[in-house]
């Protein structure tokens, strides 16, 4: 680990903290009974809200000022990667269940170069949980060294997933989803693809695999995982799991569910 990193990570998880903290008061005041602007944007289901324009301007805002002239991604508001250091943002990792008061969701700021995540912190709101990863110098949960689990086999690994938001391509991912229940021990669908990878990394999950996903999906949470010792697979890398689809598993069962997904039809998702 280099010291560039190492700065990088510290940043990420400290503006990840703070705009984790708006995120928070934002939802303890629509538990209040408050109510707030909500919008959509690839279909009815899809939505987004004030608080993850507000997350975003200020992690934004606090980036300029940290590491001022490095160009950032965000879900909200876009951008273009830099030739150096890319910030990659998901103000809020699950929108839908932060719009219902389910306490699953997470602020994502992930750190790049050319392409490729070196630092990384997924903070959730509620909990007050930072998962933190520097490329080489391992994967952390509120200081303590995270390692993926050990699952003997397939037909005993817990598989984490979720679902796209456009009803054609769910009603196929529900078809891989029927065709895998009788492969593995179960299957979880918490609804933050961030948070699904980070529990691979904590051995919450053994697996987990999904079509759709976008940069700033998995920009700091799939580095939390590869750190912990997953496999990892990102979208593009595996064109036999589908142009969009993203790994991550435990050792000892990666290669048995990459097989067991392309049989059931994950590259036609």
């Amino acid at each position: 680990m280099g010291a560039i990193e190492a700065e990088l990570t510290r940043v990420a998880e400290q503006v990840a903290t703070e705009a984790a903290e708006l995120v928070r008061d934002a939802h303890t005041s629509m538990l209040a009974g408050h109510t707030v602007a909500v919008g959509t944007k690839s279909s009815q289901t899809d939505v987004v809200t004030a608080v993850d324009h507000e997350s975003e301007r200020y992690i934004r805002a606090r980036l300029a000022a940290l590491r001022p002239g490095e160009p950032v991604l965000g879900e909200e508001e876009g951008g273009a990667p830099g030739d150096r250091v890319t910030w990659v943002v998901d103000p809020i990792d699950g929108t839908v269940n932060f719009l219902y008061g389910f306490p699953v969701f997470a602020v994502s700021v992930g750190a790049q170069v050319d392409g490729v995540s070196v630092a990384g912190a997924v903070v959730e709101p509620v909990s007050g949980r930072r998962w933190t990863a520097t490329l080489g110098a391992g994967a952390w949960l509120d200081g303590q060294r995270l390692s993926v689990s050990a699952p003997a086999r397939l037909d005993m690994a817990l598989l984490a997933t979720g679902f796209a938001y456009l009803p054609e391509r769910r009603a196929r991912q529900a078809e891989l989803v029927a065709g895998m229940l009788g492969r593995v021990r179960d299957i979880r669908r918490a609804g933050s693809a961030a948070l699904d990878l980070c529990a691979v990394a904590a051995g919450w999950a053994d697996a987990y695999f999904e079509h759709g996903l976008k940069r700033w999906d998995w920009a700091a949470a799939a580095l939390v995982a590869a750190e912990a010792g997953a496999v990892v697979s990102l979208p593009g890398e595996d064109p036999e799991l589908g142009a969009d689809g993203t790994l991550a598993a435990a050792p000892p069962v990666a290669d048995a569910l990459r097989a067991a997904l392309i049989e059931c039809g994950a590259g036609s998702v």
